[in-house]
């Protein structure tokens, strides 16, 4: 894209950037299935039971540090390392024991992420264990090169540069020929800043989305190429796209 704002739904997107593109990079929860599924919400009442465990607070108290944690230091997880000094270890396994089975196979996803030309990869700020059943229940199977998770970053999350630098040196990765697919705008901000393709997905049609404020911050920037609610029908769109150029 030319223009300095991401382009709407209702646009026709200009593709061709795609087109060289052999890395494809995608996050994980509310980007790779859709975030009315609502799995992450398992994820947030217990890092919330978590926080209130460990720190004996009311539980208004701890959602109010877990959100503030959050928001400042990318996940949970770091501000009670960095302000509590615990072990990740407990925290992810705790957390991350949820119900899966909202995650409905996605036929259509997997086969447009099978057909991507090049290496496919999960970047996430969860855990290996998580990433491992949320693609199992999508249908996703071996189709990713790599999984990137939490620990593998040195639990020091996206939006941090050093975490995106760690995961390309990793994985031999030329930004420039790579495409990254976020739910959040500010973990764009860099892969842009790199010479990546960047994708937001956004909530499906009109529904109503509980979320932070801060959240969707940044989502009309100019580090967002495009937005779509349909990451599997997208993907068709760029294949088309490629077939053709």
């Amino acid at each position: 894209m030319t223009s300095d704002k991401p382009q709407t739904l209702d646009d026709e997107p200009d593709l061709s950037r795609f087109a060289p593109v052999r890395s494809w990079v995608f996050d994980l929860d509310n980007t790779l299935y859709p975030r009315h599924t609502n799995l992450f919400a398992q994820v947030d009442v217990r890092i919330r039971d978590y926080v209130q465990r460990l720190l004996s607070l009311e539980p208004d108290a701890a959602q109010a540090l877990q959100r503030d944690y959050y928001r400042r230091y990318g996940t949970t997880l770091r501000g009670l390392i960095l302000e509590h000094g615990i072990s990740p270890d407990d925290f992810l396994e705790y957390v991350h024991d949820i119900d899966h089975s909202p995650v409905a196979p996605d036929p259509a996803l997997a086969a447009a992420i099978s057909a991507l030309p090049g290496r496919r990869f999960i970047f996430t700020n969860g855990s290996l264990r998580h990433a491992e059943k949320v693609i199992e229940r999508l249908g996703l199977g071996p189709d990713f090169d790599d999984i990137f998770d939490i620990v593998r970053a040195d639990l020091v999350p996206k939006p941090h540069a050093d975490t995106y630098a760690r995961f390309l040196r990793e994985n031999g990765i030329d930004p420039t020929s790579a495409a990254m697919f976020e739910d959040l705008a500010r973990n764009l901000e860099v892969p842009k800043s790199l010479g990546m393709a960047t994708v937001l997905i956004v909530p499906r049609g009109t529904e109503e989305v509980l979320a932070e404020a801060w959240e969707t911050e940044g989502a009309d920037g100019a580090h967002i190429d495009h937005l779509t609610d349909d990451l599997g029908g997208f993907l068709g769109q760029v294949l088309a796209q490629i077939r053709t150029s």
